[in-house]
């Protein structure tokens, strides 16, 4: 049986080295099989993992889909008090401003959080998830947020930011990951497993 088929709420967590990380994900229609319950599932597993994003390349759907709940950062940017969006089949179509940094982390990568480079604005082309086109431009820390979440369905990962010579000081943790010889308190299915 499916976990679909199970009722679980929770999805497990696609861990660094599972190839639907690397995939550019599919767009997708209205008539996606289950997609509200994806979404709302998608939503439960963030929360459970105290994430503040979480694409469907992450919970093993190589789909254009991701979620956003930027609460979160309302202390520092109160605007984002009930900053809670889906994305699907976001299409970036620019970035802009001085690039800053900010140590970020993933769901899928537990236990290794680095300083990363990211542009201060990102326009992008979405459908919310009453598949309503929108096109609109983020700023501040909920740009960072859909900056790392739309490079998911890219297939792209945080660390891919890093430079070669930080990634290569990274290789033992990452391969630690990839055997899932990592603790975390949430749900994660390792390498294919």
């Amino acid at each position: 049986m499916t976990e679909m088929q199970t009722g679980s709420k929770i999805f497990p967590i696609v861990g660094y080295g599972n190839p639907v990380l690397r995939r550019k994900a599919a767009a997708i229609t209205a008539s996606y099989q289950n997609l509200k319950e994806i979404i709302e599932r998608m939503f439960a597993t963030m929360y459970a993992s105290e994430g503040v994003g979480l694409a469907a390349p992450q919970v093993n759907l190589p789909i254009r889909l991701f979620i956003v709940d930027a609460g979160i950062f309302a202390e520092e940017e109160p605007e984002l008090k009930d900053f809670k969006r889906v994305f699907i089949n976001a299409e970036k179509l620019d970035e802009a401003g001085e690039e800053w940094i900010f140590n970020e982390g993933c769901l899928s990568i537990p236990g290794i959080r680095e300083d990363v480079a990211r542009k201060p604005e990102i326009t992008i082309q979405y459908m919310d998830e009453n598949f309503k086109t929108k096109k609109e431009t983020f700023t501040g820390m909920v740009a960072r947020i859909i900056q790392h979440e739309y490079d998911h369905i890219e297939g792209i990962l945080f660390v891919d930011h890093l430079s070669g010579f930080k990634r290569r000081l990274l290789k033992g943790k990452l391969d630690d990951i990839m055997a899932g010889r990592v603790n975390v308190k949430y749900r994660m299915k390792f390498n294919g497993k």
